[in-house]
C-alpha cells in the first residue's frame, strides 16, 4: 500500500452488501471491480465470510423477520432505495399464525419446535428448563448453537447468563447441563445428537 493510500475506504458498506449477496445484479460488476482494487474492502469481505457461513446452518424461519418487523422495515427500506416496498411472504398469501404448544420431553424440560431442516438434519427450538432441571448428557452429531434468553444455565462448569451464546462443535459432548434458576434458550442442533 502506498503512503498516500487512505486509512480506510468510504465504500466499505458496498463490500458488506457484496459479502451478504444483497446487491442488485446490475451493481455486481462495479462492486467486484472496486473490491478487487481495494485492500480495505477485500479485508471486509474476508472478515465477514465466517459470520455469513455460519448463517447457512440456521433454519430460514429463524432468520426471517417477524411480520410486525417486516411491516415496519419495508417502508423505510423503500424510502432509502426509491423502490416500492416488498411484501413479506406472510402479507402476500393467506396465512394464519398458529402458536405451537410447548411439549414436555423429560421431567422439567419443555421444547417448542421452531424449524426443522430434514436435509441437513438440523432443528431449531426453544428449550425451557424448570428450576433444578438437568438436561441429559449428550454428544453433538453436528454443530450445536445455544443462545440463552433468560435464567441461568450451567454447561460443564460454565455459567451462562441471558444474552450468552455457546457453540459446540461436532463430536464434542456436554456432560453436565442444568439450571438452578430455570431458563429458556434458543437451541439449534442436529437431530442425530446421541444422549448418553
Amino acid at each position: 500500500m502506498s503512503p498516500d493510500a487512505p486509512a480506510s475506504c468510504t465504500r466499505v458498506e458496498l463490500a458488506a452488501a457484496y459479502a451478504l449477496q444483497i446487491l442488485p445484479a446490475d451493481e455486481l460488476p462495479a462492486a467486484r471491480d472496486h473490491i478487487a482494487a481495494c485492500p480495505h474492502c477485500q479485508r471486509e469481505v474476508v472478515s465477514l465470510r465466517p459470520v455469513i457461513d455460519r448463517f447457512v446452518f440456521w433454519p430460514t424461519d429463524v432468520l426471517r423477520p417477524t411480520p410486525s418487523l417486516q411491516s415496519r422495515l419495508a417502508p423505510r427500506i423503500a424510502e432509502r432505495t426509491g423502490r416500492p416496498p416488498l411484501q413479506s411472504p406472510v402479507q402476500s398469501r393467506a396465512w394464519r399464525w398458529s402458536e405451537l404448544d410447548w411439549e414436555q420431553v423429560a421431567p422439567g424440560i419443555e421444547c417448542k419446535l421452531l424449524a426443522t431442516d430434514a436435509e441437513r438434519q438440523r432443528v431449531g427450538m426453544l428449550v425451557r428448563l424448570a428450576p433444578g432441571a438437568r438436561y441429559p448428557a449428550h454428544t453433538h452429531a453436528g454443530v450445536e448453537e445455544l443462545h440463552l434468553l433468560d435464567g441461568e444455565l450451567w454447561i460443564d462448569g460454565r455459567r451462562l447468563l441471558p444474552g450468552d451464546y455457546t457453540y459446540g462443535p461436532p463430536a464434542t459432548s456436554d456432560k453436565h447441563v442444568w439450571s438452578e434458576t430455570g431458563c429458556t434458550c434458543v437451541l439449534l442442533t442436529s437431530t442425530k445428537d446421541v444422549l448418553t
